[in-house]
């Protein structure tokens, strides 16, 4: 029997003890090391070789994931490891570190209970890590931390033991000082800090294969002088056979991550906010594997002999091949015709997966990553929400006018399998519009049509997406229906700070409970009139009603919902969606007749009512910005901040850090297109830098007529803005 089957036998048997059962993420800034280490703890658990370790790259599957060197899609894989008296299942999910695949750990962090948190000892706590530390917590996931390449630190830098001492624990306080910042309001959360004393840290090399941790040091006798030692004497292999990483890192995860029995009674009430009174919720918080199946979709894949295959976590029940499931936001069922788990790139196929485990299952046609999955129909769980927004658009179009079906198919098929890619078909001019997190993701993308599906395809110049926001409170304005037989009078002002990311979080939505969503505005500002009038949320804009008894308005209220979204999709300014905005509705006319108020009267009526509202507020450009953060050697650092600052961007602060001097600051979207060639050759190719996107700010004033022009102008619309507008 092959060593496979037998690994997947062993999980097959651990499947039915979820207190033996850990689910985790590993977790990192780009190039920390996160493959190699799985490389390591497969190794460990013997599924590839210990030669080819750190090497092999095995969960980066993907041909352009080898090609390029980095994680672009997070791969699953099923493991055991005996620890202590019992063997465990360790089901775990390796993520990308680019900024631009943000939206993967995301989706990961909501199939797990633990997140190991990997750190570059030289590089320190980096934009990324900080992300991905906030994403688990924000989904209540467990951290511990493992702190990477310390060898550089040895044979690179010769750090003696005390300087090494105090940068590893400036390492551990940076994690810490994030952790306890953003778990200071969690009710559910005890102390999450890690720490070497409590065996929550561990220090080693992935590429050499060692580990340590405070219990592995008290067992096996090694203490860091003796690493010092063997590492400078480069008996490196000695090191990995007395302190194998695998050992010291699955002991960790096994003593210190959650089971599902202990996490899941704490994560139901965070992702779930149905009836807890039902058996279905006892199911979920029991990790129950008789009750009702439920299932959230974390990640869709293709395979191309089995077709669409969805992974997820089995919250309650047990998912079997044959089972007809609801899958939410869809009408009737979807037959399951496979279930299976990943080892690495490859699913094995299994009779059965039960609650507590994440499972690979083929036949759920109509789910997208997102979706609950379940035997009744049920109120699914809160959607995923991801932290940043699309900031980049392309058009792509196929080069034969034959392969057009078939890439409208492939797109849709993008965007069932990442939901941070927004696809918009132009039916006007017939272009096909891809919306990224940034220049890479939309590259990698686009290479996969042309590389998976065999479709040549052309794809335009990188158009950056902008928003638009008013400035200031609007006077009362009127908007009237081409009949002049109804009227709707508008006021309009900024959202302030807090309720827009409130919603931007999920925190306040029409689809919580009206009591809760009212609290929520409250305590993030909002007075209490006011709150209790929402009408409707649509993007970061709220719709209150503040009129007295009108007659028919219930009625109408829907065609005057949309007639407002149509006029926030495409704002006044250049047909850009409209963000933080409160509009209240004062009053309206309605004609007595129902034909005389209908959609081609309302809608258009309280289009311009907003358009005007939003101009009256003196409503301008947003731009997308990044944070930029470049290490360069001193030399270099001159050329370094003025790539920044000649990108229309800001330096907010330089300092050094070991050899290096690192240049802060913050840039438009747009300036940083081809930034990566231009700061290569600026700095002879020394610098390594990453950015991270920074959400939207106001354009400069003098630079906003011949922009909204330039977008006008590439939509087709008409130059001329509406008279109103003539305060830029």
């Amino acid at each position: 029997m092959g060593r496979r089957k037998k690994i997947v036998q062993q999980c097959e048997r651990l499947m039915d003890r979820p207190e033996n059962i850990r689910n985790i993420a590993i977790a990192a800034h780009v190039d920390h090391g996160k493959t190699t280490l799985t490389d390591n703890l497969l190794a460990g658990a013997g599924m590839i070789s210990d030669e080819t370790a750190g090497q092999q790259l095995m969960m980066d599957t993907e041909e352009d994931e080898q090609e390029r060197g980095i994680t672009i899609d997070a791969a699953n894989v099923s493991m055991t490891h005996e620890y202590g008296e019992n063997n465990h299942l360790i089901n775990l999910i390796d993520t990308p570190g680019h900024v631009d695949f943000g939206g993967d750990v995301t989706r990961a962090m909501r199939a797990v209970d633990g997140a190991l948190v990997v750190v570059d000892a030289v590089e320190g706590a980096m934009p990324q890590t900080e992300t991905v530390v906030r994403q688990a917590l924000r989904e209540g996931v467990k951290p511990a931390l493992f702190i990477n390449k310390v060898d550089r630190l040895i044979s690179e830098l010769q750090e003696g033991p005390e300087e090494m001492q105090r940068r590893l624990l400036n390492v551990i306080n940076d994690v810490n000082e994030l952790i306890r910042g953003m778990t200071q309001d969690m009710d559910d959360v005890d102390d999450w800090t890690v720490s070497v004393e409590e065996g929550t840290v561990a220090f080693g090399s992935a590429l050499y294969k060692w580990g340590v941790s405070m219990p592995s040091m008290q067992e096996t006798g090694m203490d860091f002088g003796e690493i010092i030692e063997l590492e400078q004497a480069g008996k490196r292999r000695e090191l990995s056979e007395r302190t194998p990483l695998s050992n010291v890192v699955l002991d960790m995860v096994c003593e210190h991550f959650p089971n599902p029995i202990d996490a899941q009674p704490r994560r139901i009430p965070r992702v779930w906010r149905g009836d807890d009174s039902l058996d279905l919720a006892e199911g979920m918080q029991l990790v129950d594997d008789e009750g009702d199946l439920v299932m959230m979709v974390t990640d869709i894949g293709i395979d191309p002999h089995a077709g669409e295959i969805a992974t997820g976590r089995v919250f309650s029940g047990t998912i079997e091949m044959g089972q007809e499931l609801y899958v939410s936001g869809t009408a009737g069922t979807n037959r399951v015709q496979s279930v299976g788990i990943f080892m690495g790139g490859e699913r094995e196929e299994v009779e059965r997966v039960p609650a507590g485990n994440i499972a690979a299952v083929t036949g759920l046609r109509n789910a997208i990553a997102g979706s609950t999955v379940s035997s009744v129909e049920m109120t699914p769980f809160e959607s995923i929400e991801h932290i940043s927004e699309p900031v980049i658009t392309k058009s792509v179009e196929a080069q034969s006018m034959d392969d057009l079906p078939k890439l409208i198919e492939t797109l849709r098929q993008v965007s069932k399998e990442d939901p941070t890619i927004q696809i918009t078909i132009n039916e006007d001019t017939g272009e096909h519009l891809i919306s990224g997190q940034g220049e890479l993701h939309l590259e990698v993308i686009t290479q996969r049509i042309e590389r998976n599906q065999g479709i040549p395809v052309t794809t335009g110049e990188p158009i950056v997406v902008f928003r638009e926001a008013i400035r200031g409170a609007s006077d009362t304005v009127e908007g009237m229906s081409p009949n002049r037989h109804n009227r709707f009078y508008l006021h309009a002002e900024p959202l302030p700070e807090e309720i827009v990311e409130g919603i931007q979080r999920g925190e306040i939505s029409m689809d919580i409970p009206e009591l809760e969503r009212r609290e929520a505005l409250q305590e993030a500002g909002m007075d209490k009139d006011t709150s209790q009038n929402v009408e409707h949320i649509h993007g970061t804009n709220i719709l209150i009603d503040d009129t007295k008894g009108i007659q028919h308005l219930n009625e109408t209220m829907e065609l005057v919902i949309e007639g407002l979204e149509e006029a926030l999709n495409d704002g006044p300014l250049a047909a850009e969606p409209v963000q933080g905005t409160l509009l209240r509705l004062e009053d309206a006319r309605l004609h007595e007749d129902a034909i005389h108020r209908g959609p081609a009267q309302v809608i258009p009526a309280t289009r311009e009512a907003v358009h005007r509202a939003l101009i009256d507020g003196r409503i301008a450009l947003l731009e997308p910005i990044q944070d930029v953060r470049i290490d360069v050697p001193s030399e270099h650092m001159g050329p370094a901040s003025g790539e920044i600052q000649g990108r229309r961007g800001r330096v907010d602060d330089m300092f050094q850090e070991g050899d290096l001097m690192v240049v802060e600051g913050v840039a438009p979207v747009e300036e940083m297109i081809g930034f990566s060639s231009d700061i290569r050759s600026a700095t002879e190719g020394r610098a390594s830098w990453n950015t991270e996107n920074a959400g939207f700010q106001v354009m400069a004033d003098n630079l906003q007529p011949d922009k909204i022009r330039e977008i006008r102008e590439r939509k087709g619309m008409k130059l001329e803005l509406p008279p109103a507008v003539d305060y830029f």
